[in-house]
């Protein structure tokens, strides 16, 4: 399987992630592929890369196997060392773009709640008071739809922090869960989850300012039968 390059240089490697791919192995699933497994047979140097390289060679940051979108691999270990500071010191801004349940009044908002693990399970919560930690997520509506009397809300979101399922859980923690969300919502409409990592911008390691960005797959125009990236366009200039 080859993977979509948006962008390339001898210190990194940005790619498309498609849904339903891992990032990583996990212990339980170690033989499953993942973005990972297949930039280290094409790039076999990114297996000493890392500060997991048994499980997450190159990885500096990870998506949930159902996001799509852009996903950053550290070709080096200096390279790692550097955006995992800078992903650390919030000086890499990440923008989603997500399709919600229902109509949100406000036009933009900030979710301020720690998030932790449910009990019991392997899910997150806002309510959860086991391994909290701060979580802060912001947001854009840019437009609303409606479809048979039911109303969605396309937004821009904006992760301040990087915890688990940050975006699905603080989205549904306001009554408004993303389109598709089988592990944080009743009866989803379709079977995939609308969130997609749509840009990541930056100052390079060797001092590049990057806007990289990466149009939603297809599924979220058919959802609407409406010209998503087209509306993203317009709304973003």
């Amino acid at each position: 399987m080859n993977l979509e390059i948006i962008y390339e240089d001898d210190n990194i490697i940005v790619v498309n992630k498609p849904a339903g791919i891992l990032t990583h192995s996990t212990l339980h699933k170690p033989a499953e592929i993942s973005v990972s497994s297949i930039l280290t047979a094409q790039y076999p140097q990114i297996k000493n890369v890392g500060d997991n390289k048994s499980e997450r060679p190159g990885i500096v940051h990870r998506l949930d196997k159902d996001t799509s979108g852009l996903l950053m691999i550290c070709k080096t270990q200096s390279a790692f060392d550097f955006y995992k500071n800078l992903f650390k010191t919030r000086n890499i801004k990440k923008t989603y773009i997500t399709i919600v349940r229902d109509k949100i009044k406000e036009p933009t908002g900030t979710i301020n709640k720690p998030i932790g693990i449910k009990s019991g399970t392997t899910k997150r919560s806002t309510k959860s008071s086991k391994m909290v930690k701060e979580a802060i997520t912001e947001y854009k509506v840019l437009d609303v739809f409606q479809i048979n009397n039911k109303y969605y809300s396309l937004l821009k979101v904006f992760p301040k922090t990087g915890r688990t399922h940050q975006i699905r859980v603080h989205l549904s923690s306001i009554n408004h869960p993303i389109v598709g969300d089988k592990f944080y919502t009743k009866k989803p409409e379709i079977d995939h989850l609308l969130l997609h990592a749509y840009s990541l911008e930056f100052i390079s390691e060797d001092n590049q300012k990057l806007k990289l960005e990466i149009d939603p797959p297809k599924i979220f125009s058919e959802f609407f039968n409406k010209d998503i990236p087209k509306i993203i366009a317009n709304k973003l200039n």
